[in-house]
């Protein structure tokens, strides 16, 4: 009479309890242990290459890592999720939070072997989230008071980001790039304001951050190759009115003196709208679409600087950082707002002209250029960079920091223990296992660095737990050391958002006990 009734439709599994449980753990402890390798600043990188397009990617940013590989395991999914929610939210922490999430994981494992309830498990989690946030809470220092302090600390939370990465070379020439990149926001963290320029050629300390918009595109022909207070309308609109723009039309004319006169009317047409322009009393015109040479030569002749084709992004972020908007007719002259900067000119970089547009009327314009070998070290030297700017740009508003290399995760661990110790009944397993699941993340760094991370680590708990808390692994020279003369200090909201997330994270796998694998239902069921 006991035999399992099967109430599914064809091609769908399931795994229940036990399996499903330890299908998602799997999974999850997988992707943790892909990417562990990449933590710290002696983590390696990884080689992705795509099976279809010979494109290949060099990098140590878990977000990037984890995007760029398509997973089937659903618990894995969750990890992906969790460090593209890091990546948006903070932009740096995302191998972290990944290999919290997954050595919660493994611990949650072991107590369920043991018997414990996944739900008693929760709760210890929870009581041992919320100790460790306390406690990163009464650790965090701000300064923001003292901006010579503030500088520092912003220059040292830039070199720990950095050491991680490709620009650990040149981390101090980088730090000092992107902070003076991030100071000149005045505390906005729109990050649109600073443009990426990639320049193949060169070496990376051949980089250079430079003050205004840098637009890859030059002027027209016989134009001068430098306007001062620029009066800059920005458009989107054709210029290029010599075809016929009906599709499928055709003419039949029956001598060429018509065909001139179609010719004369398209270029009174254009005339007439080049006029149109240049009564905004303009010095200088940047269409998004082509010029054409008639055109171009009106403008030359109205003493009006041209540039054509300045692609979709170099346009809106040129409106945005010139204060002016991109307008599309020229009928209302009034309605349209006119940008403006100081002064325009030709420069060259590498072996290309470009355009240089100087004291923009938003004067938190800012264009870095990157040099560098190779495309895949410019790609990842700009994946690094961008992580370096977006925790300077939070770490403008939520000022307060933390310190780096293992101190903040043992101070967390050390309350997470205090904790359990008056935590009654087996949700004091729970607890103890958050704490030893933070202390996997010195220990990772320690092994990536190739010292023996059990005699650092236990070196390394000693010290915070006798009131020494400020002490952090030296991976360089591998001994425990204090961190605050170190300079590794890292970004509180960072260092938070990597916690609470990962406990939620795995609280959701951890609340799994069926997995159902189906195909989508189809709309053309029988009935």
């Amino acid at each position: 009479m006991n035999k399992s009734v099967n109430i599914y439709g064809d091609q769908v599994t399931e795994e229940r309890a036990e399996n499903a449980r330890l299908s998602s753990f799997v999974g999850a402890i997988a992707v943790g242990d892909l990417v562990k390798s990449t933590l710290g600043p002696k983590g390696m990188d990884k080689l992705l290459q795509s099976a279809s397009t010979s494109e290949s990617i060099v990098t140590n940013d878990g977000a990037t890592i984890l995007k760029s590989i398509p997973l089937d395991n659903p618990a894995a999914k969750v990890l992906v999720n969790i460090s593209k929610v890091q990546d948006d939210e903070v932009g740096d922490g995302t191998t972290s939070v990944t290999v919290l999430s997954a050595e919660l994981l493994r611990e949650a494992e072991k107590l369920v072997d043991q018997r414990i309830h996944p739900q008693t498990i929760i709760e210890g989690y929870r009581l041992a989230s919320q100790a460790a946030l306390t406690a990163l809470e009464k650790a965090a220092v701000d300064h923001s008071n003292d901006s010579q302090q503030f500088y520092e600390d912003l220059i040292s939370i830039a070199k720990t980001t950095l050491s991680s990465k490709i620009l650990s070379q040149d981390k101090d020439q980088f730090s000092k790039l992107a902070v003076d990149a991030i100071l000149r926001l005045k505390g906005s963290t729109n990050l649109e304001h600073i443009q990426i320029i990639k320049k193949i050629g060169g070496k990376l300390s051949d980089s250079f951050l430079d003050e205004g918009f840098i637009l890859n595109k030059r002027f027209g022909n016989s134009q001068p190759k430098r306007v001062e207070n620029a009066k800059i309308l920005i458009a989107n609109t054709s210029l290029d009115t010599d075809k016929v723009k009906i599709f499928g039309a055709k003419f039949k004319v029956d001598s060429t003196s018509k065909l001139a006169e179609l010719e004369k009317a398209e270029r009174e047409k254009m005339k007439a709208k080049v006029n149109k322009i240049s009564k905004f009393g303009i010095n200088c015109f940047i269409n998004r679409q082509l010029i054409y040479d008639y055109p171009e030569q009106l403008f030359t002749d109205a003493g009006i600087n041209s540039i054509e084709h300045a692609d979709f992004e170099g346009v809106e972020r040129l409106a945005l950082v010139t204060g002016g908007e991109v307008a599309s007719t020229f009928d209302n002259p009034e309605l349209v707002k006119l940008g403006t900067c100081k002064s325009i000119e030709e420069i060259i970089i590498g072996e290309d002209v470009m355009i240089k547009f100087s004291g923009c009327a938003a004067g938190e314009a800012c264009t870095i250029v990157l040099r560098g070998a190779t495309e895949q070290v410019l790609d990842e030297a700009e994946r690094s960079l961008h992580d370096a700017l977006s925790v300077l740009s939070q770490t403008t508003k939520e000022t307060r920091t933390v310190l780096g290399a293992g101190c903040s995760e043992m101070v967390m661990s050390k309350a997470v223990d205090t904790v359990a110790q008056n935590v009654e009944g087996k949700k004091a397993l729970a607890v103890e296992a958050f704490a030893r699941a933070l202390r996997q993340l010195p220990t990772i760094l320690a092994d990536n660095a190739g010292f023996d991370s059990s005699d650092l680590v236990t070196k390394l708990r000693s010290a915070i737990y006798n009131g020494m808390t400020t002490s952090g692994l030296d991976l360089n020279n591998g001994v425990i050391t204090d961190v605050r003369e170190l300079g590794i200090v890292e970004s509180y909201k960072l260092k938070r958002a990597v916690v609470s997330s990962a406990s939620e994270a795995a609280e959701v796998l951890l609340r799994v006990d069926n997995i159902i694998r189906a195909k989508p239902r189809t709309a053309n069921r029988a009935h």
